[in-house]
């Protein structure tokens, strides 16, 4: 998914959570949200850089 999306994503639950009162929530689970990102980004670079290595060994 591109990231202009997780944006869009978190302006929508920043609005719902001003609306429901549940700012607090709204910054932990942000945290959280920019650590899976960050995580899963990692992961795919080292898939890329594993596949490129081995279509270099063969």
């Amino acid at each position: 998914m591109n990231s202009k999306w997780y944006g869009v994503y978190a302006m929508i639950l920043g609005i719902v959570s001003f609306f429901t009162g549940e700012i607090v929530t709204f910054i932990m689970l942000s945290f959280i949200l920019i650590a899976l990102i960050n995580i899963n980004t990692t992961l795919k670079m080292n898939f890329e850089k594993d596949n490129d290595q081995k279509e270099k060994d063969e």
